[in-house]
């Protein structure tokens, strides 16, 4: 514990948590009545925005990948559980973790100018640790750290400054809590062990956590759960988790995550009926998109999520601008993860990536934000997106004829008018049986992706 740190009053913390109890009580949504047109109003900042920051960062960033000297295999976050590490060996390096260079506002900047429009932080991972000052444990960033601030707070202020949605992702697994996986640690995920004091975790433990959350923090985009595979959790617990967290916040946006319907790294659910307003595809993008399904892939940089020291495999811009165009094609969301380091930095090589993906949006943003899914099929040369008002042809692959035949979305509406975005250039264009030829420059005028705009 920071024994510079000086505890909110007790009575303080019981009557915020007693406030969002009756606001739970008075307020519980009946969301089955939810209207198609509501839940439409409800989704639409999420569906303008196609393109979110996910930030990784705990306990686990501080070792970076190491535990006893020896580098860890597999994912920087779930350390603990790969090497694993006891509960009396993780808990010192949260008297290591110190991020004295972390600044809500640069980082928030860094978001911003990559064209991001929200920001989806770890509250909490799947060791239980805490990245707020919250009155249900003590194992958080300012009982247990030097540090000892409450980053989410600071987060908060810096995106409603900046105008970005922040969002929360919540583990619903614990390995450090006794209620929950704790008892279990490693073999948390063992089909045959369930902790019967699970639901005293649930009512005493998680859903507290959720009400500071979603009460002390302003408003909130989305919560993005995961860890609803262990077996301890229900879908009965899902549902109702889901009514709980609307309670709160009726205009909020919870992943499906939140109950049992989700078929693996897939990410949508099965046939039946779960809560969650939409899918999750994680380290992919689904093959033919999702018709009719609202969803988000989420990915990496390199191949972690948590910062881990030794991960040098990093994506290049351009592969990451390629899987925004495809995304966005297929009609998803693309929550692309950084993982900072234990000091608090976003590392170079993501930074780096994101200057080049927010010059690239600067330009041709308007074939991305607010666009619909392709109504044709994918072309061997790139993706298309669509508004009311336009159709949007992405180059990547430049043809070597010079040449590109684009069909008509409607025959009673031919094409008025083709120019590339950023410049408003017209393009040569040539009448074509049930569309149009353009003729193209020898050379791609963006090296990453070059963009059309067809007015109709």
């Amino acid at each position: 514990m920071n024994p510079t740190h000086i505890r909110r009053p007790f009575h303080s913390s019981i009557s915020r948590f007693l406030t969002g109890l009756l606001l739970l009580i008075l307020t519980q949504p009946d969301l089955a009545a939810e209207t198609a047109g509501e839940r439409a109003d409800r989704m639409a900042w999420w569906k303008e925005a196609r393109f979110g920051m996910f930030i990784h960062w705990g306990v686990y960033s501080v070792m970076a990948g190491h535990y006893k000297g020896a580098p860890v295999d597999g994912i920087g976050e779930w350390i603990m559980h790969r090497a694993p590490v006891p509960q009396e060996d993780y808990e010192p390096y949260a008297s290591m973790f110190n991020p004295v260079f972390f600044d809500a506002r640069e980082w928030v900047k860094i978001a911003t100018n990559a064209g991001m429009k929200y920001i989806v932080i770890t509250s909490k991972h799947h060791d239980g640790f805490a990245l707020w000052d919250t009155a249900v444990s003590d194992w958080n960033i300012v009982d247990r750290t030097p540090f000892g601030r409450d980053v989410l707070k600071e987060l908060a202020v810096a995106c409603a400054e900046a105008g970005i949605r922040l969002c929360f992702y919540h583990s619903i697994m614990d390995w450090h809590h006794p209620d929950a996986q704790g008892p279990f640690f490693p073999n948390y995920n063992d089909g045959n062990r369930r902790n019967p004091r699970f639901p005293l975790y649930y009512e005493n433990h998680l859903k507290p956590q959720l009400t500071e959350l979603l009460t002390d923090y302003g408003p909130i985009g989305i919560l993005w759960f995961d860890g609803e595979w262990i077996p301890d959790y229900t879908t009965e617990m899902g549902k109702e988790l889901d009514a709980h967290v609307r309670s709160l916040q009726p205009d909020i946006i919870v992943n499906n995550r939140v109950d049992k319907g989700r078929r693996g790294m897939q990410g949508t659910d099965r046939e039946g009926d779960f809560a969650g307003d939409y899918g999750t595809p994680e380290q992919e993008v689904p093959d033919q998109g999702l018709p009719g399904v609202d969803w988000e892939t989420c990915m990496t940089m390199n191949q972690t999520w948590g910062w881990k020291g030794q991960d040098h495999d990093w994506k290049s811009a351009g592969q990451l601008l390629h899987t925004l165009i495809e995304v966005a094609s297929k009609g998803g969301n693309f929550l692309l993860n950084v993982g900072p380091t234990g000091e608090g930095v976003i590392p170079a090589p993501s930074i780096d990536r994101l200057k080049v993906m927010g010059e690239w949006l600067r330009v041709n943003g308007e074939a991305i934000y607010g666009t619909e899914a392709s109504p044709f099929a994918k072309p061997t040369w790139g993706a298309y997106t669509r508004k009311p008002e336009a159709l949007y042809a992405h180059i990547i692959h430049w043809p070597e004829t010079g040449i590109l035949y684009i069909p008509y979305l409607d025959t009673a509406r031919p094409y008025r008018s083709a120019e590339w975005l950023g410049t408003d250039s017209p393009i040569k264009t040539d009448p074509a049986r049930e569309g149009i030829i353009l003729h193209l420059p020898d050379a791609a005028p963006d090296p990453i992706a070059s963009v059309i705009r067809l007015r109709y």
